[in-house]
């Protein structure tokens, strides 16, 4: 379970990139709004200790449990339909002595190295239908049960973070050409479909986000969020009005910006800190996407770099989920922005991820650094 590992192998500029992102995140947060500080404070003390334990422990011993870890989250994906709680027309949470608690979100790393760990055993087959419909069906369970909370952005997104896996495994461009070819003609039919009032596939509120992203000037009452968002934004201009400011113009002091402190935490940082804020946090996610590859590449293992692969899409999909919302490039999906956003749950199970990622660090294959400390001494 634990090993004992060199102290100048722990990847510690990960680590301070990850405070200084949670505390930028936090700075914003109080601005939006103050009451939710001191909570996010306390989840970023719990989620710091959650993933040093957890980068301590053998990725590999853990992994000996992917199917332990398959039954318990879809143990929790089906406690979250049987006795959840409702909010805003959702189902998603779990109360748990007044603490409110989201499995979808610890989905994201449970099914990560779930898949990972599959399709490691398993790699010599991964081109064969027999493994991808075995697979596909195995996925297409706890997605399906985070579907009917109605949870349609996570699920969007699990898809996404689950194929970039498949596809880092080396999956045949063949078989994603034929996937392709079947995936676009039913999107289009399925929009059709949509479109439709009396379409029974999506709850009114999700049919009502994605009609107001096409068709703005007939949904006004639905198009006020992200209309308000890219007025922030924009407002903000080159280094934005000031954190905690009394700026009688400001949107975010007039409670013009829905959910300042969580989906839309990015247009209150566009107005306080403006274009240089927002590139800063951009700058932030990438680069803790860039250390996920890093880890990906120096991984010791097939199933720590699938895991590595499988974190690094969670953080910059997701990311980029909630900055095109906040900037109307896509319709309201209801993600939170990785270390930014309010939310006890989603930063301590982004915090897990993180955890993993540096246990795969630890244990980086020795070798391959070698050789690509070679390959720069030669260039």
């Amino acid at each position: 379970m634990f090993k004992k590992y060199q102290l100048r192998s722990y990847n510690f500029r990960l680590v301070i990139l990850l405070i200084v992102t949670s505390v930028y995140g936090i700075a914003v947060i109080n601005s939006a709004d103050s009451s939710y500080t001191i909570k996010q404070c306390a989840g970023l003390l719990l989620s710091l200790f959650v993933m040093v334990v957890v980068s301590l422990i053998d990725y590999n011993w853990l992994l000996r449990f992917y199917w332990i870890m398959y039954a318990l989250n879809f143990v929790l994906l089906v406690l979250v339909l049987a006795l959840g709680s409702e909010s805003k027309g959702a189902q998603r949470w779990i109360n748990i002595g007044g603490f409110r608690f989201q499995p979808s979100e610890l989905t994201k790393i449970l099914l990560i190295m779930f898949t990972a760990k599959l399709i490691s055993l398993y790699k010599d087959r991964l081109n064969t239908a027999r493994f991808l419909i075995v697979l596909a069906v195995l996925l297409l369970v706890p997605i399906a049960l985070i579907l009917m909370q109605p949870n349609l952005s996570t699920t969007i997104l699990l898809a996404l973070i689950l194929f970039t896996i498949i596809f880092c495994a080396g999956l045949s461009y063949r078989i994603m050409g034929i996937a392709l070819l079947c995936i676009v003609p039913v999107t289009i039919i399925l929009g059709i479909y949509i479109s439709n009032p009396n379409q029974k596939l999506l709850k009114d509120y999700q049919r009502n986000r994605i009609m107001t992203f096409f068709e703005p000037e007939n949904n006004e009452d639905g198009a006020y969020q992200q209309k308000y968002s890219v007025q922030a934004i924009g407002s903000g201009q080159l280094s934005g009005k000031g954190l905690n400011n009394d700026d009688p113009s400001s949107l975010n002091n007039a409670h013009y910006i829905a959910e300042g402190h969580t989906d839309f935490i990015f247009a209150v940082m566009g107005e306080e800190l403006g274009f240089i804020g927002c590139c800063m946090a951009i700058l932030l996610l990438s680069w803790i996407v860039i250390e996920c590859i890093i880890a990906a590449v120096r991984a010791k293992d097939f199933a720590g770099r699938l895991i590595c692969c499988g974190v690094a899409a969670q953080i910059g999909f997701q990311s980029a989920l909630n900055i095109a919302v906040a900037t109307q490039l896509l319709p309201n999906t209801g993600q939170p922005l990785p270390f930014f956003s309010y939310g006890l749950t989603s930063l301590v199970s982004a915090y897990i991820s993180m955890g993993v990622v540096l246990n795969v660090s630890l244990q980086r294959n020795v070798e391959r650094d070698d050789e690509i400390f070679a390959d720069d001494f030669r260039g």
